[in-house]
């Protein structure tokens, strides 16, 4: 009776020994690059600083030819930056980061990721072409009605209504919806434990 409960015993223990044995830890490095397929939309126009932002890692992240944390992992963060364009000042900008991670044991890790931001194009040219058009077709009319003069407020006239519709007209914003990819590194190393 007790050879068999010694028996039992050294099982026991070796079988925790080898399950324990299984799982190890792994730091990934400050500066690895996830690639985030974004979950929800976020913009400049439609986001507000501290919403909420959602994704699924598109690359396994992948440690001495081992995958500590496969694709398609979720990740979480938040909007760091919105702003929306202005009329006539101010381009638009856009800017969130990571703090969240969950692996494939459903273990949930906090990590540190560096800002991804953008800045909406400018449109001055736009712009200019908005007020120069027309101002040059005021001028063609006004001067086959007036002459010279009539050039001159023609064009006057024309430009003057392509500068009210600039100043009426925000600019470009920034969005991303479901599907986009973002690159962002770590800007801290994650240490996740793996079987």
């Amino acid at each position: 009776m007790k050879t068999r409960l010694l028996a039992v015993l050294v099982v026991a223990l070796c079988t925790s020994a080898l399950v324990t044995g299984a799982v190890r830890e792994v730091t990934i490095p400050a500066g690895t690059t996830l690639r985030v397929k974004l979950d929800n939309s976020v913009g400049s126009d439609l986001s507000r600083v501290e919403d909420t932002v959602r994704g699924r890692l598109v690359n396994p992240i992948v440690i001495d030819g081992r995958t500590v944390v496969p694709a398609g992992s979720p990740v979480v963060g938040s909007v760091t930056m919105a702003e929306r364009s202005g009329k006539v000042k101010g381009r638009a900008r856009l800017g969130m980061r990571f703090h969240t991670l969950t692996a494939a044991d459903h273990d949930r890790y906090r990590i540190s990721t560096g800002t991804w931001s953008r800045i909406a194009p400018g449109t001055k040219k736009k712009d200019a072409a908005t007020i120069g058009i027309p101002a040059a077709g005021g001028a063609v009319v006004g001067g086959i009605i007036g002459g010279k003069k009539g050039a001159a407020i023609g064009a006057g006239a024309a430009g003057g209504a392509g500068t009210a519709v600039v100043l009426n007209t925000r600019g470009k914003e920034v969005r991303l919806g479901p599907g986009a990819v973002v690159l962002v590194r770590l800007s801290a190393p994650l240490t996740v434990r793996t079987s």
